[in-house]
């Protein structure tokens, strides 16, 4: 992460090394707390009428980068057919001719540069009260105390201040899911098979780990399969949803 702000050049590091304390301090409170990762996901999905009609599937690998026989591809298509499965969808046995061709993409894109506005809490140091106080110095020749005035600074606080806002560059990846169904038929000459649905789903971030985000984009897929999105929706989708653990029985 490239900082556009004057505290985090080479010369300046107490302001970089306190927003480093403060996400460790949010990192562990979140722990301890048993917090949860909310993903932002893109979903845009269209559909032919009567789609719902086209239950049983094969599935084809429409990534040229991964292998067909990869534990990779299989571990992807296993996620798509259990999402596929909670449609009322079946792949259908083998000899047996399917109602439609499921083809499957998915990847990571090239890395985009954004520009994000960081907020970030702003703390300062208050001295302690300066006060007066009566105390014992000692005792005179018969015993009796005696006492002094003496000026005393109770220790210093610490205080929130506010926040202080700045502009970073960070590099994110979009991550990509593409399923799209088409009639497992025959095409009239010079014709492409009909589309029956598609699904594109989508999400960015820093990490460019598919392994890691493919159950979340499956499990954004599954209300939107055989649907039409009436345009790209934005969902929220958190790792504890039962979508994405249902999609995982497929790992």
């Amino acid at each position: 992460m490239n900082a556009d702000h004057p505290s985090d050049s080479p010369g300046s590091t107490r302001p970089r090394l306190r927003r480093c304390g403060a996400l460790l301090s949010a990192a562990a409170a979140c722990v301890l707390a048993g917090c949860t990762t909310t993903h932002v996901v893109k979903v845009d999905s269209l559909s032919k009428p009567k789609a719902e009609n086209a239950i049983s599937y094969e599935i084809k690998n429409k990534n040229p980068l991964v292998a067909d026989d990869s534990l990779r591809y299989q571990e992807a298509a296993n996620l798509v057919k259990t999402a596929l499965s909670g449609r009322g969808m079946y792949e259908a046995p083998p000899n047996t001719k399917a109602d439609m061709v499921v083809d499957l993409d998915y990847g990571v894109g090239p890395p985009q540069m954004r520009k994000e506005t960081v907020s970030e809490p702003v703390y300062i140091t208050v001295p302690g009260q300066i006060r007066t106080e009566r105390v014992q110095v000692g005792t005179d020749s018969q015993g009796r105390p005696i006492y002094q005035t003496i000026t005393v600074q109770d220790p210093p606080t610490t205080e929130f201040a506010g926040f202080r806002e700045y502009i970073v560059t960070v590099i994110v990846y979009e991550k990509y899911l593409k399923l799209s169904a088409r009639e497992n038929k025959v095409a009239e000459e010079g014709k492409p098979q009909t589309q029956i649905w598609t699904v594109d789903v989508t999400s960015e971030g820093e990490s460019r780990d598919i392994r890691k985000n493919l159950p979340v984009l499956v499990a954004a897929s599954i209300d939107y399969i055989g649907k039409d999105s009436q345009g790209q929706k934005t969902i929220r989708i958190k790792d504890t949803s039962s979508d994405i653990a249902f999609v995982k029985k497929g790992m």
